[in-house]
């Protein structure tokens, strides 16, 4: 299946945190937006892999996603080595996509820096012919390919974003997507334990970040992105 776009982050939920409007935005403008979740947020304090699998299932279908696959790397002891850089380039090319998007460069979970480098590095050796891969459902040794960007969503910390998307009248969008993971945000009827995302300062904070990004750049809502390389355009008039 080729993909316009393919999002992928190291937790489910991820994805939606971090892009969620972006997405939702480039599927109504037509595009194949597919979705790789690394792990099955095992480890995560609220909830089970199983809870967490449907919530995935049901963001997905809120978003209008075309593809959603989990990796079942180990939450938390998933590493940047060759055997998970192989099974990830063979995703790569099976989607072929045009852009990535992925985690944060640096964060407060450490599998959210890992995954995003991890990611990167997948991305550039898929471009190489010479490593041979094949993809289950398929018999042929898969072509090589190397996506034109690699994008960064923005998480728990502030990071400064190079770019930003203008995702007004998407942001409902992204926050139902958010809270199907029913587990993991603010209930104040839950009985489980406190985390750092499941305060409604958290839920508040995806709202307010992008309403101050939109505002920064003369929109309703954005959201931000950091870039491996310097993003180009044709004239100063493509800039808002």
């Amino acid at each position: 299946m080729k993909l316009d776009i393919l999002a992928i982050g190291a937790h489910p939920d991820d994805v939606e945190l971090g892009c969620g409007a972006t997405i939702a935005k480039e599927v109504a403008n037509g595009k194949k937006v597919g979705i790789i979740d690394l792990t099955r947020g095992e480890l995560g304090t609220r909830g089970t892999a199983e809870t967490r699998d449907e919530e995935a299932f049901n963001a997905a279908k809120i978003l209008g996603v075309h593809s959603r696959v989990n990796m079942r790397f180990a939450d938390g002891f998933f590493k940047n080595d060759k055997e998970h850089q192989i099974e990830l380039i063979n995703m790569i090319r099976y989607y072929k996509p045009e852009i990535v998007i992925c985690n944060a460069t640096e964060d407060r979970h450490i599998d959210h820096g890992k995954g995003s480098q991890l990611v990167s590095d997948a991305c550039f050796l898929s471009g190489l012919r010479k490593i041979e891969t094949v993809h289950k459902d398929e018999s042929n040794i898969q072509e090589a390919w190397r996506p034109k960007a690699v994008y960064h969503y923005i998480q728990w910390k502030d990071l400064k974003p190079d770019i930003v998307v203008d995702i007004s009248g998407f942001l409902d969008k992204k926050m139902a997507s958010v809270l199907a993971y029913k587990t993991q945000f603010f209930d104040p009827n839950s009985d489980e334990p406190e985390t750092p995302i499941s305060s409604k300062n958290f839920t508040d904070s995806i709202v307010y970040r992008a309403r101050n990004l939109g505002r920064l750049v003369g929109v309703t809502d954005a959201e931000g992105f950091t870039v491996e390389r310097y993003p180009a355009v044709n004239s100063l008039f493509d800039l808002k």
